[in-house]
């Protein structure tokens, strides 16, 4: 990045993400397509704290002046942690008169539906920190019950008597009028001093209580964690005089400003898998690949999404922590092991890995501190994917010997003999490991009705091009495209992303010529609603587009299916785009049945500056081989071919067995495999034809 600082003030963008194991960034030139990594092992006390010094470490590497940063774009899975860990915020729950209960009723599902011993999911909120209010609204939105002076004293005295850090706040039909909820929210906040309240309503007013409840407690309970985070980190930022818009990566695949992330912290839950998927897509585009299945290796599992004609899947509903969450996210599956999974064997000598991680400390056993039992990355050594000597880039050397003594340990334990053992159990493993992704990535496919041969693996992460050609022999995928910035791909995501958020409405109206010119006030509604947001976050916008659909069923079908629309479309056209999509889901359209229009759904997008397309670093067609090195493969030892990443130029070949060693992370190809360098520093590998 030396040579292309000078001139381009302002065009550099820094993408970071936290993880759980590594804080990564990746620099890259807007108008060039210049791009450059690091990485700075993460401090899980303060997470701002390794992104400081990272990014420290990382200008004074680069030779940047913080001044010549345009922009910072920032991942991160505090949120997440604290939900699953349950280390979030003291929240309390104000609920319409009546509805005292919701959390505990939830939705009267069994977590398993064999098993009458499974424990049900303790609520986020106790019921002792449940408070009625009488207040609520009919269907159509009008204030039923409306809380006077006296009625919201008396709730604000028991807030207050409980001593919390946030609460939240949800009456019954409120999604039908989310202004005037959010306007009694506020007349119990002023009543309190310092406590934020969150309005269900307001954040997502969308129907279907429990759920819509369970979004507001979830943002009540990590938003003083997020709050208090990024004022550490904005002063941090300060000290080094990187004065640089901030930005936060959402779920959904976009961005927003810190502001909007601290007041809405439960949009950016899974931000940094989400920012790898959307870089992968715009990868693999532009090389010409529309139909991807990424796969996300980090530290501590491993993730996996699709993405079908250049589009990466949408949820509008996944679970976080045993929760569910019901606002749009880039559909994102965990499937598997990660580099700090542990490898154990069972009581009956059995050989497991995970799903306990070692995590950034102890770590597995090669990083030397302390820990003691081998993980998927001690594999990686013993099997001689990975230089212990070279790991990091020769930054974090790693402690060769002792993991292959840990693993040696557990081949004891299960009984193995002979030579190599540390190598034979490391193969085990990971074939173990690539088992285990591998049922869940079928699983997954076959209730979309898609078959993963069909698509190209893009693997990304710190272990991801490591473990990607076992996963792609494990499934029988005949493609890999390892980008150049694979070792820090949700970082690079995170640099590219536009701004963008969901709107929503629900109606729950039956279809006709009426209610589709409603429907169309609905969405010019929130299309200006979304300006509005868009004018507020950032000026620098290169340009925004709104992206539309609604949730619509069949009368008397129980729940909806998404269906994208276009704008102006009548009472025919929105028919026929939901019999279009049911009968591709379903295999079948009743164009006699009536059909319903359940949420109104509106993604606006701020388009930044695009990155400019990367490009291969080495002399066309060069491929210097840098030492030779064993590698373990299906019992036996091959001589591989050791590669630096930097040297490939465009057109190389790179015959299996070889190893691809870059600072933040290794590709492997295996015998029977072949790599090809594209004209964008890619690495396509593919089966050898015989």
């Amino acid at each position: 990045m030396k040579d292309t600082a000078t001139g381009s003030q302002g065009r550099l963008r820094i993408g970071i993400d936290v993880g759980g194991t590594f804080t990564d960034f990746v620099m890259a030139d807007a108008d060039t397509g210049r791009v450059a990594l690091f990485k700075e092992p993460s401090t899980p006390d303060d997470p701002s704290r390794a992104l400081i010094e990272g990014l420290e470490k990382f200008l004074d590497r680069e030779g940047v002046g913080p001044e010549e940063i345009g922009g910072l774009m920032h991942g991160t899975t505090i949120g997440l942690n604290a939900i699953i860990q349950r280390r979030g915020a003291r929240i309390g729950l104000i609920v319409s008169k009546g509805f005292r209960d919701i959390l505990e009723i939830a939705r009267c599902r069994m977590p398993s539906s064999f098993d009458l011993h499974a424990d049900k999911e303790v609520p986020l909120v106790p019921r002792a920190r449940v408070i009625e209010i009488d207040a609520r609204f009919d269907r159509a939105g009008r204030l039923s019950r409306e809380p006077d002076a006296a009625e919201l004293d008396r709730v604000a005295q028991e807030i207050a008597a409980l001593n919390l850090d946030a609460a939240a706040l949800m009456l019954i039909n409120g999604y039908a009028d989310p202004e005037t909820e959010g306007r009694i929210a506020a007349a119990l906040s002023d009543r309190i001093e310092a406590l934020s309240i969150t309005s269900a309503a307001t954040i997502w007013p969308e129907i279907r209580e429990y759920e819509r409840t369970l979004v507001a407690c979830l943002n009540a309970y990590i938003q003083p964690l997020m709050d208090a985070y990024f004022n550490r980190l904005t002063k941090g930022l300060e000290r080094i005089g990187v004065t640089a818009p901030l930005l936060v990566t959402a779920s959904n695949g976009g961005s927003l400003s810190v502001g909007s992330a601290v007041a809405r912290p439960v949009e950016t839950i899974l931000s940094g898998p989400a920012s790898g998927v959307m870089a992968a897509v715009r990868q693999a585009s532009q090389s010409g690949m529309q139909n991807i299945i990424t796969f996300d290796m980090g530290g501590t599992s491993s993730d996996m999404a699709v993405a079908t004609d250049g589009v990466a899947g949408i949820a509008t509903r996944t679970d976080i922590g045993g929760l569910p969450l019901v606002l749009p996210v880039v559909d994102v599956n965990a499937i598997g092991a990660g580099g700090g999974s542990i490898v154990w064997a069972d009581a009956l000598g059995i050989l497991k890995v995970g799903p306990h991680s070692a995590g950034a400390f102890p770590g597995p056993v090669s990083y030397g501190q302390g820990g003691t039992e081998p993980a998927v990355t001690d594999c990686f050594i013993a099997a001689g994917f990975i230089d212990p000597a070279n790991f990091g880039g020769g930054r974090m050397p790693l402690d060769g010997e002792a993991a292959r003594a840990a693993l040696d340990t557990v081949a004891e334990r299960i009984g193995m003999t002979g030579d190599d053992r540390p190598a034979r159990l490391a193969e085990g493993a990971l074939s173990v490991a690539s088992a285990g992704m591998a049922g869940s990535l079928f699983r997954t496919m076959a209730e979309r009705g898609l078959d993963p041969r069909d698509f190209v693996l893009l693997p990304f992460g710190g272990a991801g091009p490591t473990h990607a050609n076992l996963l792609a022999e494990e499934i029988g995928i005949d493609r890999i495209l390892v980008p150049q910035a694979a070792g820090a791909y949700c970082a690079m995501g995170a640099a590219g992303a536009d701004l963008r958020r969901d709107f929503v409405r629900s109606l729950r109206v039956a279809l006709s010529a009426e209610t589709a010119a409603q429907t169309e006030g609905v969405f010019a509604a929130l299309e200006a609603e979304g300006n509005a947001w868009l004018d507020a976050e950032l000026p620098l916008i290169e340009g925004r587009r709104a992206e539309r659909s609604a949730d619509m069923r069949y009368a008397g079908q129980a729940y909806e299916l998404r269906v994208e629309l276009e704008p102006g479309a009548d009472v025919v056209a929105l028919a026929e785009a939901f019999h279009r999509e049911h009968e591709r889901i379903y295999g079948f359209r009743d164009i006699g049945a009536p059909v319903e229009i359940g949420t109104i759904r509106l993604a606006m997008i701020g388009a930044g500056h695009p990155l400019a397309a990367s490009a291969a670093t080495g002399v066309d067609g060069a491929a210097p081989v840098r030492v030779l090195r064993p590698l373990f493969h299906k019992g036996a030892w091959h001589e591989a071919r050791i590669h630096d990443r930097e040297t490939l130029g465009a057109g190389a070949l790179l015959p299996g067995p070889a190893v691809i060693e870059q600072p933040e992370t290794t590709t492997v190809i295996l015998p029977g495999w072949t790599g090809t360098v594209d004209a964008r520093g890619n690495i396509v590998i593919e089966r050898t034809k015989a």
